[in-house]
C-alpha cells in the first residue's frame, strides 16, 4: 500500500467499514477485460483464518455465474463515508474523505441449500439490521455466490 498513513490494520475497524458500505463491487475475469458488478452483500469473518467471506445473491443464470464457473478468481471493493473535501479556488487541493476495503480471493456458486439460507440471512441482516428467517423455497429461487478473501486491505481518510 502506497499511502501507509491511510492504511487501516485493526480488524474491528475494517469490519466497521464492511458493515457500513452496503454495496460491494465484485470483479471477475472475462477474457481480456474485467467484469465488475455492484451487489448487496452479507458477510462473516473467520478470525482464526483471517478470512473475510461475502455472500451475494442473484438470478440462477447469467453472466457472473458463467464467469465464476470459467474462473473462480475474484476481487471485491467497497467504500463508504464519501464526502468532497473543498480546495476552494485551488483545484489541486480538492479531495475526498472515504473508507474502503479491497481484497482478492475466490468465488463459488453455493449449491448446499443450508449454506444458501445462511448466506441470505447474513445478507438481509447486513442490509437491514434485522434477522430474517429464510425458507428453503426462498433459497432455492436464487443463486448465492460466496467470495472468500484470504487477502484484503483497508484505507481511510476521515474528516
Amino acid at each position: 500500500m502506497r499511502r501507509k498513513d491511510r492504511e487501516v490494520t485493526d480488524t474491528q475497524e475494517i469490519l466497521q467499514i464492511v458493515d457500513k458500505a452496503k454495496i460491494l463491487h465484485l470483479g471477475l475475469l472475462d477474457g481480456k477485460f474485467p467484469y465488475i458488478v455492484p451487489l448487496h452483500y452479507g458477510y462473516e469473518y473467520e478470525e482464526e483464518k483471517h478470512n473475510l467471506i461475502f455472500y451475494m445473491h442473484g438470478s440462477r443464470e447469467g453472466r457472473k455465474l458463467d464467469l465464476i464457473q470459467m474462473n473462480p478468481n475474484a476481487c471485491v471493493e467497497l467504500e463508504c463515508d464519501i464526502e468532497l473535501v473543498s480546495g476552494g479556488d485551488d483545484p489541486c487541493k480538492y479531495g475526498s474523505t472515504y473508507a474502503s476495503v479491497i481484497g482478492k480471493g475466490y468465488a463459488e456458486i453455493i449449491e448446499d441449500l443450508y449454506e444458501k439460507m445462511k448466506g441470505l440471512q447474513l445478507l438481509m441482516e447486513n442490509q437491514t439490521g434485522r434477522k430474517f428467517e429464510i425458507s428453503e423455497k426462498m433459497a432455492s429461487s436464487v443463486s448465492v455466490i460466496k467470495v472468500s478473501l484470504p487477502e484484503f486491505t483497508a484505507k481511510s481518510r476521515p474528516k
